[in-house]
């Protein structure tokens, strides 16, 4: 078709369509709002994270910080004492699970005083084991936001990973300083989770 033969209405057609292409156009172009940083992970970097990463946090410093409990694992692999928590405030739903670090005789103990037997599950222990365990070290930390999460507002938190992961599932952001790697799927954060760095080396 020749412009010349071109109607009146066929070039107010025309002229709606470039229009309309153009506004689509500067509306990809946008500039993409900020993500929202974590308020709390600040305070946390400063007060679990960097300690967990430089093997110096005890299971007082988390309770301190954040209510919890006592749980005593009993499955077949082998006994695990655990300290479970939920984030509250701004951040409530949050899990936070530590892994605090035994000698197979207070295992052992433990598991007989619970009157367990490796696979009957887990079951929670006395508020006063907290005080007594007080000074036990932490091995690994896992925190799991009540559901996946834009990975963005992790990088406005702590900044962008050192390295990245491809996994079979998703992705691995990994900060090394901080012995943390999180888990994302689809730009979503799943879960974090935290040993001392010297482990995350040997990895």
């Amino acid at each position: 078709m020749k412009l010349s033969s071109l109607r009146p209405q066929d070039w107010l057609l025309l002229a709606v369509v470039a229009a309309l292409f153009f506004a689509w156009g500067a509306w990809l172009m946008r500039p993409q709002p900020a993500a929202e940083p974590l308020p709390w992970l600040s305070q946390w970097q400063s007060r679990v994270l960097q300690p967990l990463a430089e093997d110096r946090l005890a299971l007082a410093q988390l309770a301190e910080l954040q209510d919890g409990e006592l749980w005593l694992q009993a499955n077949l692999g082998g006994a695990r004492l655990l300290y479970r928590a939920q984030l509250a405030g701004d951040e409530q739903g949050w899990s936070v699970e530590a892994e605090v670090a035994l000698s197979e005789a207070e295992r052992s103990s433990l598991l007989a005083a619970a009157g367990l037997d490796l696979g009957d599950g887990e079951q929670p222990l006395s508020a006063q084991l907290l005080e007594a365990l007080g000074r036990h070290a932490l091995l690994s930390l896992t925190l799991l936001p009540p559901e996946p999460l834009d990975a963005a507002r992790l990088a406005a938190s702590i900044g962008q990973p050192r390295l990245t992961l491809e996994l079979d599932e998703g992705q691995a952001w990994v900060y090394p300083e901080l012995g943390m790697t999180a888990h994302l799927q689809e730009e979503e954060l799943f879960f974090l989770y935290v040993v001392p760095r010297h482990l995350l080396k040997q990895r």
